[in-house]
């Protein structure tokens, strides 16, 4: 952390980390906050969540608990985008409903997310490129021409490149950032590119960095340090990162899948990653031909994964049918994106619930799982592979857009105790029955010695014990009741989610998947206003666990809260599972559909209506503030107004 009292600046030299400076003017001193939402808002082409990217790693190796979120655009093109970054020394559940430093690199970087900004927050704009109104007095306005001295600090072929990383070492100035660590992250990205590369990188952040802050701004900030308890180190990561390591760790070996947005990750990570462990990972000829491959590496003993977003489940389902039949675990990812058809391909939804539970012909029972954080990405992979093995069943792994691309920061998992030998069974079996109508299928691998010689067999068509097809239909019957009961027993396992919050009183929140963190703050600030709320988030949602109509008793409102639409009768997919299993008239449903993450303020309006509830707030002293060198007359004149986008 920055020393408020070292040295005057001293730029360092090319390659290596700045030196702490002091304070550009005597009353420039740190204030301690505990909490702090910055959002860079600019184009996809300007390495924005690059730089918002190195926020968040650099919280996680300070101890801090940081949650992002960012939108990009669908076309190939590019344009608007945004990436927040919310790093707290206490816990961070969601990434923040206001802004309290907004960094405009464009004109309609600044239209589009003003109003996002908190009163008396700080606006960080390119004076090069964005003409603020500074009339209106809500905000602190601190104009720097970033262009300008990008281009000053690394020569004219940087004009639209290393914005980003000016804009990192300015950052880490005002907040009191550690330079060394943040450096060392800046190394490690470009570690393997040629040396000038990261040279460029060093220069750009020094310069930023060596930005005279006490000329535009009144004070710094610097997050207060909790020292974190349990002695275990942090990692960082995103959604999709925490899933591969996860089947890693699970046992998971070999899958099959195709590119699509926002799944793609995974299977990079996984085709990198597998061969370490002796796997592999086949990026197939399209959907079909991806879970065919991953169904056939499973039917060999070895538990396989494939993935995709909702059009491409939507190819995968008549084999995932078979996988039903057949009974052969597979893990399938669902990283759900808006839709239909191909939709929002960048935005949130959580509009595949009923397509994981139902999307099949005939009565094909599946496992249906949902990631709540980032952390819990990593587990729930682990828990899926678990249970389509003790099952042998497929398993859905639900998350979504805000889940895949959310950076957060959490303990470092032990490894030792969670690792899985993927090793298939091939000792020898007197005699075998993969479809004991008194037991749960376990198939063995295709080689296994049966010492009686009849040998089982494996088919999609209705089978007998053996696995010879057969017509029955009292067989059909007793054959779909075992795949249906085996879920069943499932249930009888699941523990029941912790209600967060009241245990009984007006209202319980009921919620799933990436929704997790918003509800959570929206109990938090509902109770610190004196409602009697609770919440429970349903990780396992297909099958349910049994005893949550213990816990819908006790509150007089049940609110499901997701991001679907409340469709012809008026309840969001996970509400019309709960209201048919409970029939319970008390489940009212919140939606949107506008492929955004909830803001804390939308769930408490939505659910509270006609109640206010004040916003979440960082004290600050005095009011906003217009400095000097940021006057209209200082401004720098627009050429080019670019277009209003995503936001």
């Amino acid at each position: 952390m920055a020393d408020p009292i070292s040295p005057s600046p001293v730029a360092p030299e090319t390659g290596s980390a700045p030196n702490t400076p002091a304070p550009d003017r005597a009353d420039l001193r740190p204030e301690n906050i505990q909490d702090a939402v910055i959002r860079l808002a600019g184009n996809s082409q300007d390495g924005i969540q690059t730089a918002g990217a190195f926020l968040a790693r650099l919280a996680g190796r300070s101890d801090q608990d940081v949650m992002t979120y960012m939108t990009i655009p669908s076309t190939i093109s590019g344009g608007p985008s945004i990436f927040q970054v919310r790093i707290g020394s206490g816990e961070v559940l969601s990434a923040g409903d206001e802004a309290d430093f907004l960094v405009a690199f464009y004109q309609h970087s600044y239209q589009d997310h003003i109003d996002f900004l908190k009163e008396g927050g700080v606006l960080l704009y390119d004076s090069d490129n964005v003409e603020p109104n500074l009339d209106d007095k809500r905000f602190v306005y601190v104009g720097v021409p970033i262009t300008g001295l990008t281009v000053e600090a690394l020569g004219g072929t940087a004009k639209d490149k290393g914005k980003n990383i000016f804009i990192l070492g300015l950052i880490a100035k005002i907040f009191s950032l550690d330079v060394e660590k943040l450096a060392k992250l800046i190394k490690e990205k470009f570690a393997g590119k040629d040396e000038s590369i990261v040279n460029t990188a060093i220069m750009a952040f020094t310069a930023g960095y060596a930005y005279p802050v006490g000329n535009v701004l009144t004070k710094r900030y610097q997050f207060e340090h909790i020292a974190k308890t349990g002695g275990r180190a942090q990692i960082t990561m995103d959604g999709n990162q925490a899933i591969a390591y996860g089947l890693i760790a699970a046992g998971v070996r070999y899958g099959a899948g195709y590119p699509i947005t926002p799944w793609s990750s995974i299977m990079e990570i996984l085709r990198s990653e597998l061969p370490k462990y002796g796997g592999i990972f086949v990026q197939a000829e399209d959907e079909l031909g991806a879970v065919s491959i991953a169904l056939g590496f499973s039917y060999s003993g070895y538990l396989a994964v494939t993935g995709s977003a909702g059009p491409g489940i939507s190819l995968k389902t008549e084999a995932i049918g078979w996988a039903s039949m057949a009974e052969i675990p597979l893990i399938i990812c669902n990283i759900q994106r808006g839709g239909p058809s191909t939709g929002l391909p960048t935005n949130v939804e959580q509009s595949d619930l009923h397509q994981a539970i139902y999307g099949g012909h005939g009565d094909s029972p599946r496992v249906v799982l949902a990631a709540a954080t980032v952390e819990d990405c990593f587990y729930i992979a682990i828990e899926a592979a678990r249970i389509a093995r003790k099952y042998s069943t497929p398993v859905f792994i639900l998350s979504d857009t805000s889940l895949a691309t959310r950076i957060e920061a959490f303990d470092e998992p032990d490894l030792s105790k969670l690792m899985v030998d993927p090793k298939p069974n091939l000792s020898p079996r007197q005699s075998f029955k993969p479809y004991p109508v008194d037991a749960i299928t376990q198939h063995i691998p295709p080689g296994t010695r049966i010492l009686d010689g009849k040998y089982p067999l494996l088919s999609g068509l209705e089978h007998d014990e053996m696995g010879h097809p057969t017509g029955s239909p009292k067989l059909h019957m007793v054959m779909t009741a075992k795949r249906r009961n085996k879920l069943r027993k499932l249930a009888e396992e699941i523990p029941v989610p912790e209600i967060y919050g009241d245990e009984e009183g007006d209202v319980l929140l009921v919620g799933w998947g990436s929704t997790y963190g918003p509800i959570h703050d929206a109990v938090k600030q509902a109770r610190d206003h004196g409602e009697k709320v609770g919440a429970i988030h349903l990780r396992h949602i297909h099958p349910l666990p049994n005893g949550i109509e213990n816990m819908f008793a006790k509150f007089k409102r049940i609110v499901v809260v997701e991001m679907n639409d409340q469709g012809v009768y008026g309840f969001g997919q996970l509400a019309i599972i709960l209201r048919a299993r409970y029939c319970e008239p008390k489940i009212e449903s919140f939606t949107k559909t506008d492929g955004l993450t909830f803001r804390v303020k939308e769930i408490l309006d939505g659910v509270f209506k006609g109640r206010s509830f004040a916003a979440r707030k960082i004290p600050r002293d005095g009011a906003a503030t217009v400095h000097a060198d940021t006057a209209p007359e200082s401004v720098k004149s627009i050429r080019e107004v670019v277009p209003q986008g995503v936001g």
